[in-house]
């Protein structure tokens, strides 16, 4: 119930609601890179390791490549694809330029974490016009789509399909981000709310509650996770037919009446470890039936087993 208050909160601490009054792209720009190195791991682990060792920033990575550097793929965004920087080997597709290269300097968890850094920063600086904040407002604005639904679908498109091309980051951490953010700045950006209220991110904790439950089979087109989760039938868009029949209000009489990612990350905490830890990997043998009886749904899910494992034949 307190969902709106949590974003809100993590927003605000981080600036980023008066980042975004002000057109200010570096802050959103580092809270947007922090939230992307959340992938992968836990999000304990992952914020512990930028504790210790930080985070690669935008004054940081623009002053970088402001320095000399000779390697071709940093001269823009275009030319930036097939960097293939690994750490841990310290090897890249230039080797003859990656002594004076800035992109292993930030001290992230993984090589691919620093290639979508820089992969981000040139987005930003040579599709956004440095602007980030101002692009985004662009791309809601120019987005078209009726009835509402159309419109909402459009407008998360017109932010999620350019950046789906930044190396390394999925629709799924695409959409948690962005939909913080907007939710976030709604203060500011009225129709940012209204964006983000209707993103989704299908993890597979989400994506494993509707096939176990047998909703994704009775309500939508039985798929494995991925791509197809946000595809006509998908995941995605079962939780957005199932959030215009919940009346959010109910819930807390500040939120919208409909709220579809209130309805995501209320099946997601249902799930997760972090949150009421029933249906999950941890919890359920996914080679049989469910058997947790005191589970809320127990009576009504299909408990659907996640793996068919053929009978041993004596």
């Amino acid at each position: 119930m307190t969902f709106l208050d949590d974003v809100k909160a993590e927003v605000h601490e981080a600036g980023i609601d008066s980042a975004v009054a002000l057109g200010h792209t570096p802050p959103v720009f580092d809270w947007l890179l922090s939230t992307f190195s959340l992938q992968g791991i836990s999000d304990r682990v992952a914020r512990e390791y930028m504790d210790k060792h930080g985070t690669a920033s935008w004054a940081e990575m623009e002053a970088s490549l402001m320095a000399s550097s000779s390697c071709p793929r940093l001269r823009s965004y275009w030319t930036y694809a097939a960097c293939q920087y690994k750490k841990s080997s310290f090897s890249c597709s230039e080797p003859e330029h990656i002594n004076r290269c800035p992109v292993p300097i930030p001290r992230l968890r993984n090589g691919r974490l620093n290639q979508t850094a820089y992969a981000l920063f040139l987005f930003v600086r040579d599709i956004a016009g440095g602007d980030l904040v101002g692009w985004i407002d662009g791309q809601l604005e120019a987005a078209v789509g009726s009835p509402v639904a159309d419109l909402e679908a459009a407008r998360q498109e017109a932010l999620i399909g350019p950046l789906r091309n930044v190396y390394g980051v999925s629709d799924k951490v695409l959409t948690m981000a962005l939909s913080s953010l907007l939710i976030g700045a709604r203060g500011q950006r009225p129709v940012w709310f209204e964006t983000g209220k209707a993103m989704m991110a299908i993890d597979t904790l989400v994506h494993n509650f509707l096939h176990r439950t047998g909703i994704l089979e009775g309500c939508g087109t039985p798929h494995v996770y991925g791509a197809a989760c946000y595809a006509r039938g998908g995941c995605a868009e079962i939780i957005r037919g199932v959030a215009t029949r919940i009346d959010a209000r109910s819930f807390n009489p500040r939120f919208p009446g409909k709220f579809p990612r209130f309805v995501q990350h209320a099946i997601w905490r249902f799930c997760a470890a972090d949150g009421l830890n029933l249906c999950n990997g941890n919890r359920i043998d996914d080679r049989k039936a469910c058997q947790i009886t005191y589970c809320y749904l127990y009576q009504k899910c299909s408990r659907t087993p996640l793996k068919n494992i053929a009978k041993s034949v004596i």
